[in-house]
């Protein structure tokens, strides 16, 4: 605490380099043992004392000049919130930035960047798809005030323009799991600032900065708080891109409530265990669902990680339908799997021509893999992918069960995941 009693931002940084798994239980928590707690507390003030004015009236002409944290006692919580910067200050340290600026959800915090490049006047956008379905529209309609150019890896140096403010990736990308190579796309963006998507890879499987990002965003509803009960979203960046956007949030209002911060801190203690166990689990579903008669392709990426998107021969709305453990909803990165149909709902918004260019066919089914045992998983998916009274299958293609044999072998050789690789088809790149 300050000379006023007051908990400040905690801007403490290891003193020295810890592993990823040290820095997600430690981080932003430095300073418990000298408060005299355990547990990180949570500030839930929406205001707070000030008597001295003048001094106040300094802080925030500051603010309003550079965008830096205030230092001393918070002044309001749309301005800064000492739980929500203790969040702020653990990400930023395992995705390896200066900074990180946390917002009430994941669109609010790619809005606010956009709001920041617009108003420096720099309003196009380059963009690969796919994307997350609402990332998607907000670029396409234009409701912030930009344009967007989409086009595929090797064609983002040939679309950057004067007034080109941002190019934007997804990687693993929503729902394909196409991969991007993060180093040539920031070759190619010159000095444009390369914002990666890393909510499905999390800093668990990549950091996208140490291959030459500038922004890296996370819907933290996801995989950050890890249990389907918070939302919220974050950008890690360096400090001078985090002040435009810590002034954006502060007018626009799109700040994170301090439970969530609370509950999104504590979501990083398990991150690591919670990512690698079930990224496991899907490695072992991808396997089984690609030497499945019953699965025209399986998307898996080389990076790992614990998405899984397989299209069927049959009619996906009835596995959706028939599953019973996993459940049938939108969103990802909890305890517990859950699946959807894309072209339905998650990117349903988007143009039916555009999903499909992208590589999101009407037949593609994505699977967030949770914590469960992988064989009442696949009891569960069996199930709901057999035929029954009412719900029978398509049949498969001419070939499929002599390729499906195929596929059994190869991946019966081996369970290491570069054998998953080999056995799996690899996803579709964007804009094919």
């Amino acid at each position: 605490m300050d000379a006023d009693g007051m908990t400040a931002p905690v801007t403490l940084s290891a003193p020295f380099p810890r592993a990823l798994a040290t820095e997600a239980v430690h981080a932003g928590r430095d300073d418990l043992a000298r408060l005299g707690v355990h547990a990180a507390p949570i500030d839930l003030s929406t205001t707070y004392p000030s008597y001295d004015t003048r001094e106040e009236a300094a802080r925030i002409d500051e603010f309003a000049a550079t965008g830096a944290r205030p230092e001393g006692p918070p002044v309001y919580a749309r301005l800064d919130n000492p739980t929500t910067a203790r969040f702020e200050t653990a990400l930023a340290r395992l995705e390896g930035t200066e900074s990180a600026v946390a917002f009430a959800s994941g669109m609010a915090a790619l809005t606010a960047v956009l709001l920041v490049r617009s108003g420096l006047g720099l309003r196009h956008v380059v963009a690969v798809r796919p994307l997350y379905g609402c990332s998607d529209h907000l670029l396409t309609a234009g409701l912030l005030g930009t344009e967007v150019t989409w086009t595929d890896p090797a064609g983002i140096a040939d679309a950057i323009r004067p007034d080109t403010g941002l190019v934007l990736v997804e990687t693993p990308a929503n729902p394909t799991l196409a991969e991007v190579d993060i180093a040539a796309v920031a070759h190619a963006c010159g000095s444009i600032p390369l914002l990666v998507d890393n909510t499905f890879a999390t800093p668990v499987l990549q950091r996208p900065v140490e291959h030459g990002a500038r922004l890296v965003l996370h819907s933290a509803t996801k995989y950050l708080g890890g249990h389907g009960d918070v939302l919220g979203g974050v950008v890690a960046c360096d400090e001078e891109f985090a002040r435009g956007l810590r002034q954006v949030r502060f007018a626009t209002g799109g700040v994170l409530h301090p439970m969530a911060g609370y509950l999104l801190l504590r979501g990083l203690s398990t991150l690591p265990v919670r990512v690698r166990a079930a990224s496991a689990t899907a490695a072992d579903l991808a396997r089984r669902l690609a030497a499945d008669p019953r699965i025209a392709r399986v998307h898996y990426p080389a990076i790992g990680g614990a998405m899984v998107s397989f299209e069927v021969y049959g009619d996906p709305h009835e596995v959706i339908a028939g599953v019973r453990l996993i459940t049938p909803a939108v969103s990802l990165g909890s305890v517990d799997s859950l699946i959807q149909h894309p072209a339905s709902i998650s990117h349903r918004i988007v143009p039916e021509g555009d999903r499909r260019s992208a590589g999101v066919s009407d037949r593609l089914l994505r699977m967030s893999v949770g914590l469960e045992d992988v064989e009442d998983l696949w009891r569960d998916l069996t199930e709901a992918l057999s035929a029954r009274p009412g719900r029978a299958a398509h049949s498969p293609e001419p070939g499929t069960e002599s390729r499906a044999r195929s596929r059994t072998a190869s991946a019966a050789r081996s369970a290491a995941p570069s054998a998953v690789r080999s056995a799996v088809r690899p996803s579709p790149s964007a804009g094919r």
